[in-house]
């Protein structure tokens, strides 16, 4: 039986490497690939007392090319990037864009009027004001103590 000499640092590095995958597939979403999904658009959701505000990641595409549904406690965005190179010169092409169809659905912390909700899409982001619902906004919650 051979002896080998033990190197904890390996088993340190090897440990930080999949930490850091884990990590990153938690908190970047963007990155993150759904079965049948070319990816998952990064969001951010900011709450003001009258609205919720939600910007959605989605560069390369045009605003025909997205379809956005909006409930009273949730958010669904869809789309298709689709690739619009040719290879005909029999050369070779390497790409890391995604292509394809994805969806992203959000759910709402508070109900919203879907009736006013205000959209703009400029630069690949797309912005989204939801207005909370008027009897929302007034609710006074009494907290019992014990």
């Amino acid at each position: 039986m051979a002896l080998m000499r033990w190197q904890p640092f390996h088993e340190i590095d090897a440990l930080q490497r999949e930490m850091n995958r884990l990590f990153d597939d938690v908190l970047a979403p963007s990155t993150r690939r759904e079965p049948g999904m070319a990816f998952v658009p990064a969001a951010e959701v900011k709450e003001t007392e009258e609205a919720i505000h939600l910007r959605l990641e989605v560069p390369g595409l045009e605003a025909k090319d997205l379809n956005v549904e909006v409930t009273s406690d949730a958010v669904s965005i869809s789309g298709e990037r689709q690739s619009k190179t040719n290879v005909e010169d029999g050369g070779v092409m390497r790409s890391e864009f995604r292509y394809g169809r994805f969806q992203r659905v959000i759910p709402l912390s508070t109900p919203i009027d879907n009736q006013n909700v205000q959209a703009e899409y400029k630069d690949g982001i797309l912005a989204l004001t939801l207005p909370k619902r008027e009897d929302e906004r007034k609710k006074v919650v009494k907290v019992n103590l014990n």
